[in-house]
């Protein structure tokens, strides 16, 4: 080993060298210029990188960010122009975006950017860097995000080829990305034909569609005739029958009331009834015949109602409260929960029970805000928190599943997101609007139909989707275990006629001292 040679963390081959990246590469930060100052920014011409342009890309080549700066902004900050071929790097929020210039450009103070000298290829820079992202992680601090300072970016080991070698490792790499990459873009696109196929059967179940065959098979009652066995009930008949459970639901807890404080009904107290909202129709589209639109407010038999809101403990006593992410698309983890001080009656109150409903009230994300999830039964008893919303739909039939399947459609989907408010970054929908959100109710027999068709497919779907999600995490892997042969100079056979690494370091070292001197001269030169 030489004397500028260090101890790596893994072996390379003898004709290769580690070193240091900041003994090799020059390391150039970046800064914001004043924000204040539209002179700054107005009319810029010089590209501008945050890290933030590199999140979600993908491509090894970069050359210009969201927004440029002029030369005013380049001069009257800290920021440097960087020559094309310098590799950036993100050194915070996060660390490990890396992406080569090909023009030169500027960088914010998000990134600690290398320019590599002669004989070490950018591209060679690009890929070891992807590689070695936990050795620069290793050298980051931080609490609340984590960053990596100049001076240790410079400690970064980088392990060194000889320059042919290099090339041919890039090309080498590139050869097995590409078709890596082609697999991969293929199962993303069937990925994503899934989930159009999944909206595609949630909507042909809401417009009736998807049971057009099996209606053909299930007649309606004729017109002003009784309904004779085999003939399915119209859904306008079973919402009769569901509002008529739901006032008896009503009038039953209300005389529960007052014999509870001893005492007999008001004249009139049936008047007090609260009518649930009718569904406004115009605009929607046709339904198939027997089918009818429902409010959410007509097809539960109590009030909606939010959890609670009590600050509580990871860890027992008190009562087990489920915690927001406890929802999913298959029920509840009632494991994701915490413990909150709660009376007995309230606990009871608020208890889930198997066939509950549950909508997401608020959260920081647009698409999981409106989220439903059907409960199962739990072990013991666990109350909801006060960023859920209960529905308590009849328990007849299917009603529930069917409701409970129909609610991810892009049909519902759009209530939600029309009604969905924001405040500080949290979007929110409340009781009421929820209860007026409509929904498509087919005869009652047909739900079940619905029901097992959607089961049917979705568990299609989802099996052939866990399939993509394994083949890409092993692709995710295969990527990894390319670059890790690529600097354990395994991936292409050495060549003795190369120029060992070390001849190469060589004359690094002696022209990064020459262009030393050279500055220093420049320095004594200039006026003081």
């Amino acid at each position: 080993m030489s004397d500028s040679e260090i101890s790596g963390p893994w072996e390379i081959p003898s004709s290769w060298s580690w070193q240091y990246i900041g003994d090799v590469c020059d390391i150039i930060g970046g800064a914001t210029p004043s924000t204040d100052d539209p002179r700054n920014f107005e009319g810029g011409d010089i590209p501008w990188v945050t890290p933030a342009d590199l999140s979600g890309y993908r491509e090894k080549f970069i050359s210009r960010g969201a927004r440029n700066i002029t030369k005013a902004g380049l001069e009257s900050s800290s920021t440097r122009l960087l020559p094309q071929g310098t590799v950036l790097f993100s050194s915070r929020a996060p660390v490990g975006y890396v992406a080569i210039a090909t023009v030169p450009l500027a960088t914010n103070q998000g990134f600690k950017s290398f320019v590599p000298p002669a004989g070490v290829a950018s591209d060679y820079l690009f890929y070891y860097l992807k590689r070695a992202k936990s050795l620069a992680l290793e050298l980051a601090s931080g609490t609340t995000f984590q960053e990596i300072s100049g001076k240790r970016a410079g400690r970064i080991p980088l392990a060194i080829p000889p320059n042919n070698e290099q090339r041919r490792i890039v090309a080498k790499i590139e050869e097995l990305l590409s078709d890596l990459d082609a697999s991969v873009a293929a199962l993303e696109r069937a990925r994503a034909n899934l989930k159009r196929y999944r909206a595609a059967v949630l909507k042909a179940a809401v417009e009736g569609r998807l049971t057009a065959e099996w209606r053909k098979a299930h007649p309606l009652p004729a017109p002003g005739r009784a309904r004779q066995a085999g003939e399915v009930e119209p859904a306008d008949k079973l919402l009769e029958r569901i509002l008529a459970e739901r006032r008896r639901k009503w009038e039953e807890a209300q005389l529960a009331k007052y014999a509870a404080q001893g005492k007999q009904p008001r004249k009139g107290w049936k008047d007090k009834y609260p009518e649930p909202a009718k569904p406004d129709t115009v605009n929607l589209p046709e339904l198939p015949e027997g089918w009818c639109w429902a409010t959410v407010d007509q097809l539960v038999i109590e009030p909606a109602c939010n959890g609670i809101s009590v600050r509580g403990s990871d860890s027992p006593p008190g009562v087990a409260a489920l915690r927001l992410n406890a929802m999913t698309d298959r029920g509840f983890d009632f494991s994701r929960r915490r413990y909150i001080p709660l009376s007995e009656d309230v606990a009871q109150d608020l208890a889930i029970i198997e066939g509950d409903f549950f909508v997401s009230r608020g959260n920081g994300s647009l698409h999981l805000v409106g989220r439903g999830t059907l409960a199962t039964t739990p072990q013991e008893v666990i109350v909801f928190p006060d960023t859920m919303i209960r529905l308590r739909f009849i328990a007849w039939g299917r009603i529930r599943e069917y409701l409970a399947r129909i609610w991810p459609s892009r049909f519902v989907r759009s209530q939600v997101e029309g009604k969905a408010k924001t405040s500080a970054g949290i979007y929110k929908i409340s009781q009421s609007d929820l209860t007026q959100f409509i929904v498509s109710l087919p005869p009652i027999d047909e739900q079940e139909e619905i029901a097992s068709r959607i089961d049917a497919r979705l568990s299609v779907i989802e099996k052939v989707n866990e399939e993509i999600e394994q083949q890409l995490h092993r692709a995710s892997r295969l990527r990894q275990a390319i670059l890790k042969r690529a600097f354990e100079g395994k991936l292409v056979p050495p060549d003795p006629s190369d120029e060992p690494a070390s001849v190469l370091l060589e004359r690094i070292r002696n022209a990064r001292a020459a262009e030393g001197t050279q500055r220093a001269h420049k320095r004594r030169k200039s006026p003081a």
